[in-house]
Order: C-alpha cells, then structure tokens, then sequence
C-alpha cells in the first residue's frame, strides 16, 4: 500500500541505530506513525521536529502495519517556535491533545486550525484565542462539545456570560444569577457573533473553561492528568500578555 498526504511533525522517537518513528497529523489521515529510516541523521533530525510542515509518502504491505515514512519538508518552523516559552509549550500542548484522538482517524478540520495556531504562536494575545477554540473544537470531536449559543435555560441569546458545569451549555445573566458562584464564566469573546478579542481576564477564565471539561470528560475518565504543557502554555500566555499591555 501507498499513499501521499500533507502533515505537520508531532514528535519522533528513536527506533533502533540510526532510524525513528515519526509521528505527523496529516490532513486526510489524522494522526499517523511511520518508521523513518535515517531519521537521525545530519539531515533528517531538523525536519522530524515538532511543528515542522512536510509532505510524507507512507508505504506499508498491509494497511495495519507501522510502514515507512518518505519525509520532504515543506515549512521549517521548528526553529522560530524555540524563541519563546508560549511558542515552546504551546507545541507540546497541541501534540498532546491530538494524541487523546484515535491514530488514523481522519479530523481535517483541526490539521487546518493546528497549522493556523502555529503560525500565530509568537502573538500570545492570538496564540491564547486560537488555543482555547482548538480545545473547543477537541472537546466536540471527542463527543462533549460545549453549547454556547444559547441559554440552556430561556432559550435567549442575549446576555449570556455563565456556562452551567453540569450540561456545558450556556446561562444568561438573569437566569444563572441565582447560581452564579456555581457557574463557570463565559467569557464575552466566545460568545456567538462577538467581535470581541480575548483580554487578559476573559482569556484567563476561558482557560479554565475548556480545562474544567477536559479534565471532567477526557483526562479524569481515562486516568489521566493534563500534561504539564498545558499549564507551562497556559502559565505562559498570560505572562507574555500581560507584559505586552
């Protein structure tokens, strides 16, 4: 078997002497491993690098098989992004939710916001906007996407700012206000419609947004902690934003 995708570098691990399994999300394929043979060398080991666009031709007997990598490079990005700690944490952030996804299966959709986020990842304010609707758009293909379009309780899609902990949907002011030191905040840049632009405070509460339902649904089901990238991202983010303001 044989075929020909895009994809962006996740990570790669040493196989034997001079080869190493690579990990790429292609665009059609989803997250795919492939043994690389010369992986290491001179040549190879700048290109395997998280972050790294490349053109890959995969070819295996059977389809179940790991198969083999022709790795060409595309966009050396890897570089640029090892110039900041927003940059650098928030590559190993998005490699680690896209390992929670089944290898193979197919998500176009986050191979084209993953190659936006990393063009962006120098801009903390960007970066940290971008972040927060890929974990969004993890939390929907993964079965617990949020609603945030209207409120769970009136139907209206004014004024929304809480977003209930036990359904995920959204809460008006006056309806949530009797709860409101049991909701989780909204912030106004994720609301339907919103031109709005995360900030400091709102993007801070949109991170514990998207973190309260992936620990809730994803990590803590499955026995797991949340990667200690996301926080040093996170941790990040809000540092470099601040100073820029």
């Amino acid at each position: 078997m044989e075929w020909q995708d895009e994809g962006i570098v996740l990570g790669a691990r040493r196989h034997g002497e001079s080869s190493v399994i690579a990990e790429i999300m292609t665009r059609q394929r989803g997250r795919h491993l492939g043994l690389v043979r010369g992986g290491r060398s001179r040549r190879m080991q700048p290109v395997l690098q998280p972050g790294n666009s490349v053109q890959v031709t995969w070819r295996a007997r059977l389809d179940q098989h790991l198969g083999t990598y022709q790795v060409e490079p595309t966009a050396l990005r890897a570089a640029a992004l090892m110039e900041s700690a927003t940059a650098v944490y928030g590559v190993q952030a998005l490699a680690a939710l896209l390992r929670l996804l089944p290898e193979r299966d197919p998500h176009p959709h986050l191979y084209e916001a993953l190659g936006i986020i990393l063009e962006n990842l120098q801009d903390p304010q960007s970066a940290g906007e971008l972040f927060i609707r890929f974990e969004l758009a993890m939390l929907e293909d993964l079965g617990f996407g949020l609603d945030l379009t209207s409120c769970a309780a009136t139907g209206t899609r004014e004024e929304l700012c809480y977003v209930s902990p036990k359904s995920g949907r959204a809460v008006s002011r006056e309806a949530g206000r009797p709860w409101a030191d049991k909701m989780l905040s909204l912030p106004e840049f994720l609301a339907e419609g919103s031109r709005k632009s995360a900030e400091g405070d709102s993007l801070s509460a949109a991170f514990d947004l998207t973190g309260f339902f992936l620990r809730r649904h994803v990590y803590e089901p499955r026995g797991m902690e949340v990667p200690d990238a996301r926080s040093g991202f996170v941790n990040a983010a809000l540092k470099a934003l601040a100073a820029n303001n």
